[in-house]
């Protein structure tokens, strides 16, 4: 058996011959091989890899440092959760789009919400003019909720849903809507987002300040753990970073980070890591470099189980397991050859099984035009069952662990996050670095770096800046106009027949509460729902109490 020195003659003739070759050819054109602009080797060799530690390093599935998956037999025992992100227009139509997607083979639920709900204003407000069902599903009541989930079998099917700064108040009317089919809270599956600090980064869908907003977080964390315990609490989000325009690397970073602020706030609120830790997930992105990708979600995992023990002591291995979410790359997507986007969502969602994902959203073909179509959202769908039932890419743990590449790409990006991690800590912390727009100009800076590389031609979007044609428009999802008429007089009738005086009694007690430093929210914001108050009035008083965020202006 050759040793190193050998080896590394052997490998220096061979780089001596690829650079005459090169030199007398007319090489390819190749765009920078990573999302952040670096190039790598054309080859890599056990000499990248040297200083892996099979045990330290990868481990086994199901055991810390959980490099290799959070399951011993991952999806040879169950494949992941087939989650399509759907909502659209009033809670009806949305309701009809579930359990169409359910009867396809769809195996849980993931809740889009339109802006006005997100940013907590009913849809009868002039800041929602406009607005009401067009991004995402109108919910201004616990009616709406209940019509939303219709004939949905709560107790038998997690629902994720994608609300940050009113998540307290949608979590609360799910709750209340399964008390009145009689289904108990313990019995209730699914996650909230419920992740504002991705918010002042990349999203822009917050209400409060920082500071305030984390007390909602961790009220939500503890109320969650008496009350609805098989709950994730949070979904800790790189995905609508990476949507920003940051790096993979500067997804892991910035994601563990946050993670990072919310396990603090939630120690500093008395409540035990080892338990509440179990219940944290995550949510990435999946775009088209396959290797770094894979990569990614394996340097996330590894650095994250490292991170807790290292800072908070952690030692309840479930509580040091990364749990993640994934959706293909939305900001991949192009409205020139929209077909191509189903290509580009094969590859990504790929990308995410053989890094070990929990749960998938593909998006469909023509999201770059409008919301998705009823065929594209379809063929969307079958992309993941032919993912996990063709391409044998389910049958095996890990599969690409031992590449020279994957491993030398997981050891880097776990060394580029550490180091981002690390500057964050002298800038005292994910929310400080937030304050001083440090986070939001690292990704501007990544995302203009990206464009001029397309614009420039250095980097190939197919259809885009080459192999350009023209192609036909898909038939498009329209939104009817009439649907904001019709939310807002649902709206207004519910209004005009709750009871008033239990009403303004149950909002009192949800401000005060909030205006009570030691106050638990939760409780009222449950009462408040079932009276039944708006989203948007309990948004109003808790905006009277804690304020609004104005946005920090970065250059």
């Amino acid at each position: 058996m050759a040793d190193n020195d050998e080896f590394r003659q052997r490998l220096g003739k061979w780089q001596d011959g690829l650079r005459k070759l090169e030199a007398k050819a007319k090489p390819r054109k190749r765009p920078p091989t990573l999302s952040g602009g670096e190039d790598v080797p054309a080859l890599y060799t056990h000499l990248d890899t040297a200083g892996t530690d099979p045990l330290r390093d990868l481990g086994l599935p199901g055991e810390p440092p959980f490099t290799r998956g959070v399951q011993p037999n991952m999806f040879r025992g169950r494949l992941w959760t087939m989650r399509q992100y759907a909502g659209f227009g009033t809670a009806r139509e949305t309701n009809e789009r579930f359990r169409y997607l359910l009867e396809q083979g769809q195996t849980g639920l993931s809740v889009a919400f339109d802006l006005p709900t997100q940013t907590g204003y009913d849809s009868d407000d002039p800041h929602a003019e406009g607005e009401v069902g067009r991004v995402g599903v109108a919910i201004d009541t616990i009616d709406d909720m209940e019509l939303l989930f219709e004939r949905i079998p709560l107790d038998k099917v997690t629902t994720s849903m994608t609300i940050n700064s009113t998540a307290a108040v949608l979590l609360a009317m799910y709750v209340a809507v399964a008390r009145r089919r009689g289904i108990a809270p313990d019995a209730l599956g699914g996650t909230i987002q419920n992740d504002v600090l991705k918010e002042y980064v990349a999203r822009g869908t917050y209400i409060h300040p920082p500071r305030p907003s984390m007390r909602i977080i961790t009220d939500i964390f503890a109320w969650c753990g008496r009350v609805v315990p098989k709950w994730n609490v949070i979904s800790i989000s790189g995905y609508h970073m990476r949507e920003a325009g940051c790096s993979a690397v500067q997804e892991v970073a910035f994601t563990l980070a946050d993670g990072l602020a919310y396990v603090q706030a939630a120690i500093d609120a008395g409540m035990d890591v080892d338990r509440f830790g179990e219940r944290l997930s995550f949510f990435f992105a999946s775009h088209n470099n396959l290797l770094e990708e894979v990569a990614k979600f394996r340097a996330a995992r590894r650095l994250w189980s490292r991170l807790l023990q290292e800072r908070f002591g952690v030692q309840n291995p479930r509580a040091l397991a990364l749990r993640f979410h994934t959706q293909t790359g939305g900001c991949t997507l192009t409205a020139q050859q929209p077909l191509n986007n189903a290509v580009r969502v094969g590859f990504q969602a790929l990308a995410a099984v053989l890094g070990g994902t929990q749960s998938l959203h593909t998006n469909s073909y023509d999201e770059a035009l409008a919301l998705p179509s009823q065929d594209a959202v379809t063929l969307a769908l079958r992309t993941q069952q032919i993912v996990a039932h063709e391409t044998g890419a389910a049958d095996f743990v890990d599969p690409l662990a031992g590449s020279y590449a994957v491993e030398a790409l997981t050891e880097r990006i776990e060394r580029g996050a550490r180091e981002y991690i690390r500057r964050i800590d002298e800038l005292g912390g994910m929310v400080a670095a937030i304050e001083a727009g440090f986070v939001q100009r690292e990704i501007q800076n990544t995302s203009y770096a990206y464009q001029l590389e397309v614009e420039s031609g250095l980097r190939t979007v197919v259809g885009v800046n080459d192999f350009v044609s023209d192609s036909p428009r898909p038939r498009t999802l329209r939104i009817d106009p009439a649907i904001e008429r019709d939310q807002v007089e649902r709206l207004r009738a519910v209004r005009a027949r709750r009871d008033q005086a239990k009403w303004a009694e149950a909002m009192s007690r949800l401000e005060a509460a909030a205006r009570d430093p030691k106050g638990e929210l939760m409780p009222h914001v449950l009462d408040a729902v079932e009276v039944p108050a708006t989203i948007g009035e309990i948004a109003a008083a808790l905006r009277g109490v804690f304020g609004e965020f104005r946005e920090v202006v970065t250059v």
